[in-house]
């Protein structure tokens, strides 16, 4: 294979932002968006991975249509090469032989591929993924398979997957699959959309990996943006419209990113007759109606919108005694796994849980707006259901991290009960993360208002800070930090039961807000911030931030470093506030407002506070005494921490090895039959959403599975695997039911038949609570047959997902 370079600069733009270096602003895409129409004005932020964070519209509205620009990739790989071509040097490429070329644009963007050539003489494919392997999805995409011959527009060829064009694009491939005679690609580049929309919020602190985070989440939800309403992910898999849930948490994140409360306003009216038969989605819809009003005091479109949230409300109420389907809560196991088990006792709860927060923050709103009716009418329901639940005097003992979580924010319990519930559902660092950013919002909210501040800011490392680490330039739709550790930087992600993962899933934003209320501490105390706090909150590991939070009546800009003792706030004009200094552990000697030394209004165990401040800028001085105290460490534990066996040579000759107590060879017998002996410790063993096959009956070949037999002269294959590619079926799962606790093996048998590259999952999660017991595991390479190899100690259940391939097979299971 030969690939030769010939050196060509490419003209770029370089406008003194970050990363942009590869944008090009001024090239009109025919038929499709204008070009930008603003320029570079705002300030660069090293930490984000926008390349147009530096980007000013004069007058972004909410009706803007969408605008287009160009991206040239950042670096260039191939299979002809060694190492890779940097953008400077990467064109022209002249093409002599079949290859495969791959281009890093160094972020997720929503875009679509094209390339330039002005002789091309040959059979070519191209394709693009969020990560670096051609992306697939499901059935009822528009185009599952994001790899296709391109579209030739003159002597532009572009990939053309869907009818809007764009997908979720950081990498991007051309397969030359035949040349006829040699040619020349002269460019190559992403056309990319988006929603005029400028950054009037900002965040940064000490730790650059938060800063990191709240841009990310930022960005996260401004590639979503469509002209009418806020999207809910990147790849075209046919779920591609606003969802009232997860809009909640974009839009919240949108609020204090950019301040573009028209649009908000717009996508709360979109969304406000749309029901997905997700119950938890209306309410989440209601929280998503206060939060606007708290940020922007609109008594119109609140009072506009009442009637349809008391609906909503008041169906939650008829809800509450009867348990109705709630179709999904979230993707976690403990929560049903999605649509597998959506009224699982965890979710129930939780949708209890949350309707009671509902109808609490929903009275306070109505009192504020002078509706003194409606805000008796839903105290009187929060009063009615929280009585009546604790009636049971360990009422919150069935609870998860999820339902405890919303039962926090719900607003109804006391400083006992809250410490109670800390222990026994949030205490484990493992355990109250979540699979999904989405629901790890509420667990992060809750973790606030229980005054653990310190372990919050381990959990968002753990999960949002994991995923940047993963390789992540927006959030994703699932996670799991032990991906780190198993795949490999920006590698294909595990599918499961959300389908195909999307790794540009804006629900998981909802981080962004909590950043800005919760760290730098800017929160409205009466609507539209007409009263507002700052309450920086600060500590040994965390010593500075800064940042601006957009109202309607203009940015508030606050700042506290604790280690020169140096705080700003500016207080918008007819706005005030209260200005909490954080004593971080540490004694406050004195403290000087704007150079004068001033007495606090009033103190507790955390701040000293100054009050009813008007509109201006003040400067902060502290002087402290005493050492900042150390943070404690929380251990990350698994509770099978042994690194799994993996056997490439035992093959199908399992039986002097392993199955010493039982086994189960999956439809060995054909007809959907399996071959079992189960031990005498386990009960039952019952798989779920799996297909069957034998695959192959009396063969030669090793890697078929010898029969269990005296003889053992029979050599059957079969299986039972995932239903790819229909939706939410990339996944499947094992229940080992066992009669006691018992130290046991277990070993699973893989074959990739074909050997067709399949890549697989294996999760172990205890039978009775759902926690997650083990890090997760990649099986690949099993075209040869592949044993896992670990132990257990109860009744168990396996998932076991697809992560490339035709489908996830498994073909044993053998007990010892």
């Amino acid at each position: 294979m030969k690939i030769r370079f010939a050196i060509f600069i490419i003209s770029v733009f370089l406008f003194g932002c970050n990363s942009v270096s590869n944008l090009k602003t001024e090239q009109k895409i025919e038929g499709l968006y204008p070009s930008l129409k603003g320029t570079f004005g705002g300030k660069s932020v090293a930490e984000s991975p926008d390349p147009l964070v530096a980007y000013r519209w004069a007058n972004p509205q909410a009706d803007d249509e969408l605008e287009s620009y160009t991206l040239m990739p950042v670096s260039m790989s191939s299979d002809a090469l060694s190492g890779s071509r940097t953008s400077k040097k990467m064109f022209p490429v002249r093409i002599e032989q079949e290859c495969d070329l791959m281009f890093d644009f160094g972020q997720v963007n929503a875009g679509w591929l094209e390339f330039d050539s002005d002789d091309l003489n040959g059979e070519i494919e191209m394709s693009i993924s969020e990560f670096k392997e051609p992306a697939v999805f499901n059935v009822g995409a528009q185009h599952p398979r994001k790899t296709a011959k391109p579209v030739r527009h003159g002597n532009t060829y572009r990939l053309e997957l869907n009818r809007e064009l764009y997908e979720g694009v950081r990498f991007g491939w051309i397969h030359i699959k035949q040349v006829h005679h040699p040619f020349t690609i002269s460019s190559v580049r992403l056309v990319c959309q988006i929603k005029p929309t400028n950054y009037e919020g900002s965040f940064s602190c000490s730790d650059p990996v938060l800063t990191r985070i709240w841009y990310t989440g930022a960005y996260d939800v401004k590639l979503n943006l469509l002209k009418d309403y806020f999207g809910a992910i990147l790849m075209e898999r046919s779920d591609r419209h606003s969802w009232t849930g997860d809009a909640h948490t974009s839009q919240a994140a949108s609020m204090v990113a950019f301040g573009n409360y028209d649009f908000v306003k717009k996508n709360l009216f979109y969304t406000s007759t749309q029901f997905n038969g997700i119950a938890s989605y209306s309410l989440y819809w209601v929280l998503s109606l206060i939060d606007y009003y708290n940020y922007t005091g609109d008594r119109e479109t609140l009072e506009t919108l009442t009637d349809n949230a008391c609906q909503k409300l008041d169906i939650a109420y008829e809800h509450y005694e009867k348990n109705p389907n709630l179709v999904f809560y979230g993707w976690d196991e403990r929560l049903g796994a999605g649509f597998e088990n959506p009224n699982c006792l965890e979710s129930r709860n939780a949708y209890k849980m949350v309707s009671i927060r509902a109808w609490n923050e929903f009275s306070k709103v109505m009192e504020a707006s002078g509706r003194v009716d409606l805000a008796k009418k839903y105290r009187s329901y929060v009063k009615e259901k929280s009585q009546k639940i604790r009636q049971n005097p360990e009422w919150e003992a069935s609870m998860g991290v999820f339902a405890a979580s919303d039962a926090v924010n719900a607003g109804f319990m006391t400083v006992e009960e809250k410490e109670a519930i800390w222990e026994r559902a949030f205490a484990d660092r493992l355990q109250r993360l979540s699979y999904s950013p989405f629901n790890q919002y509420f667990i992060i909210q809750a973790m606030a208002s229980m005054n653990k501040y310190d372990e919050a800011l381990t959990t968002i490392d753990d999960c949002w800070g994991g995923q940047i680490r993963y390789g992540g330039t927006t959030f994703f739709e699932v996670y799991r930090p032990s991906w780190n550790s198993v795949i490999s930087e920006n590698g294909a992600p595990v599918n499961n039961q959300c389908g195909y993962t999307s790794l540009t899933h804006p629900w998981s934003a909802g981080i962004t807000k909590w950043l800005s209320e919760e760290i730098l501490g800017v929160k409205p105390l009466t609507p539209g911030f007409a009263t507002f706090s700052v309450k920086p909150r600060l500590s040994r590991d965390l010593t500075s931030v800064s940042g601006s939070v957009p109202t309607l009546s203009g940015q508030i800009f606050a700042s506290f470093d604790l280690l020169k003792g140096h705080g700003e706030v500016i207080v918008p004009s007819g706005t005030s506030a209260s200005i909490g200094v954080p004593k971080a552990g540490r004694v406050i000697k004195k403290a000087a407002l704007n150079g004068k030394v001033s007495p606090a209004d009033r103190e507790d165990e955390e701040y000293i506070y100054y009050d009813l401040l008007p509109a201006g800028k003040y400067k902060i001085k502290v002087w402290y005494s005493g050492e900042l105290p150390l943070t404690a460490k929380e251990n990350f534990h698994y509770t099978y921490n042994e690194i799994p066996e993996q056997d490439s040579v035992t093959q199908g000759n399992w039986n002097k090895k392993y199955g010493t107590e039982g086994y189960i060879l999956c439809n060995y017998d054909g007809n959907e039959k399996n071959r079992i002996r189960l031990p005498e410790f386990v009960e039952d063993v019952e798989f779920k959403k799996n297909g069957n096959i034998r695959i192959a009956e009396n063969t030669s070949d090793t890697r078929a599975l010898m029969s269990g037999l005296p003889d053992n002269s029979q050599r059957n294959i079969g299986s039972i695997f995932t239903l790819d590619p229909h939706a939410c079926n990339q996944t499947m799962t094992v229940d080992i039911k066992c009669k006691e606790q018992k130290n046991s093996r277990i070993a699973l048998y893989f074959v990739d038949w074909e050997r067709d590259g399949r890549r697989s999952a294996i999760e172990v999660f205890d039978l009775n609570d759902m926690k997650l017991l083990m890090p997760v595991q990649i099986v690949d390479n099993y075209g040869e047959g592949k044993y896992i190899v670990f132990n257990i100690d109860r009744s168990v259940r396996l998932r076991i997902n697809q992560v490339r391939g035709v489908n996830a097979s498994l073909s044993a299971i053998f007990f010892d």
